[in-house]
């Protein structure tokens, strides 16, 4: 058939949380793979919204924590802990505080971060990383400097960070690993969250935050390279601390329910097939995180390792492609065993004698647990 004959087909529109070339995104932005829960919630929500805000407190409450609507609508939680947590954290962003949500590694600060930036301003992009070599200008502001060097300085060679365009724009901006971040750089945000300003001396002007602006940040200070926030700069924040899983039941529906979004866009089996396996990373994670057994009949020592909900997310997702690539699709020990050796032995001095003493102590002499005491050992050895 010739070409000029051939039926025309109209062209692919990207789909919800696609990128620009039309390919599916790996990871879409909250706002972008919720879209549908924010938009029913914005529909029936008329309670009082705080200027500049997507959703009121309520809803965006709602959006976190999960529920159902008036018209059915079914909003799944983002976020399972403590409902007052996230009250707290809520309603920090509708006064004129910043908010500093601070918690061990794998408490789920970032993800909080960015459904609350999601839900309150419809954006959670608006993002500083931070890292040891974070620039001030990462927070205030940088140049263009082809654009400076032809012409000075002029608003048209100013290139504005994340938080400047947050406050232009009475947006939520979002500052990750803020005690990653050296102490006079962090600094910078002292003037930004008490004046509400920024300065900028090469063009004697100022930005000033308009209504609906305000910082979320996340830091933790338990791992190394942590740069203690000065005190002026804490008085800034209200910090909500995000805590571990209060029971093995609520850890298992986070990990499960991470685990079944994360599968769905890499297409991995399906995690109802791997209850059991999941169960079982949770327990090896809280047992040694906190050791004691279930039971409390036993004490065990803990390794150097944080293991975090996110790490038991990590090694049950690891798991699940073992078993749709090289197994029959079913999540089995030996899919989660090596996982788990790899976040429990961190320092192979000290960890890996942890580990030995579990396995020989705990997981040998406990019913039902022998495929897994097997794979582990076989991975162990």
């Amino acid at each position: 058939m010739p070409a000029s004959a051939q039926p025309k087909t109209a062209a692919p529109q990207p789909s919800e949380g696609a990128t620009t070339e039309g390919a599916t995104a790996l990871r879409p932005h909250a706002e972008q793979a919720f879209a549908a829960e924010l938009a029913a919630l914005a529909a029936q929500d008329d309670r009082p919204r705080p200027a500049r805000w997507r959703l009121s407190p309520w809803a965006v409450a709602t959006y976190l924590l999960g529920g159902t609507l008036p018209d059915g609508t079914v909003i799944t939680p983002k976020y399972v802990g403590p409902r007052r947590i996230v009250e707290v954290a809520v309603t920090t962003l509708a006064t004129d505080r910043a908010l500093l949500l601070l918690g061990v590694p794998g408490t789920a600060k970032t993800w909080v971060s960015e459904h609350l930036a999601a839900a309150v301003s419809g954006d959670s992009t608006l993002l500083v990383q931070g890292t040891a070599g974070t620039p001030e200008e990462a927070i205030r502001y940088g140049w263009n400097y082809a654009r400076l060097l032809a012409h000075g300085p002029s608003r048209d060679a100013l290139v504005p960070s994340p938080v400047m365009r947050a406050m232009a724009e009475g947006m939520t901006a979002r500052v990750e690993e803020l005690t990653r971040i050296p102490a006079d750089v962090q600094d910078t945000l002292i003037t930004i969250l008490s004046e509400k300003t920024l300065p900028i001396p090469e063009l004697g002007e100022e930005v000033q935050a308009v209504r609906g602006f305000n910082l979320i940040a996340t830091a933790n200070d338990r791992d190394r390279g942590v740069n203690d926030l000065s005190s002026a700069l804490r008085r800034r924040f209200n910090t909500v601390v995000l805590p571990l899983p209060e029971s093995a039941e609520a850890e298992v529906d986070i990990v499960t329910r991470r685990v079944e979004q994360l599968g769905r866009s890499l297409d991995l089996p399906a995690v109802p097939d791997g209850m059991a396996e999941i169960r079982r990373v949770v327990t090896v994670f809280r047992e040694l995180r906190d050791g004691m057994t279930d039971d409390g009949r036993t004490k065990l020592k803990s390794p150097s390792g944080t293991l975090s909900t996110a790490e038991a997310i990590s090694v049950v997702t690891n798991g699940l492609a073992l078993a749709a690539h090289f197994g029959d699709g079913v999540l089995r020990p030996a899919d989660v065993a090596a996982g788990i050796l790899g976040a429990v032995v961190r320092d192979p001095a000290a960890d890996r004698v942890v580990w030995q003493e579990y396995l020989e102590t705990v997981v040998r002499e406990r019913g039902g647990w022998t495929d897994f005491y097997r794979a582990c050992r076989e991975v162990s050895a």
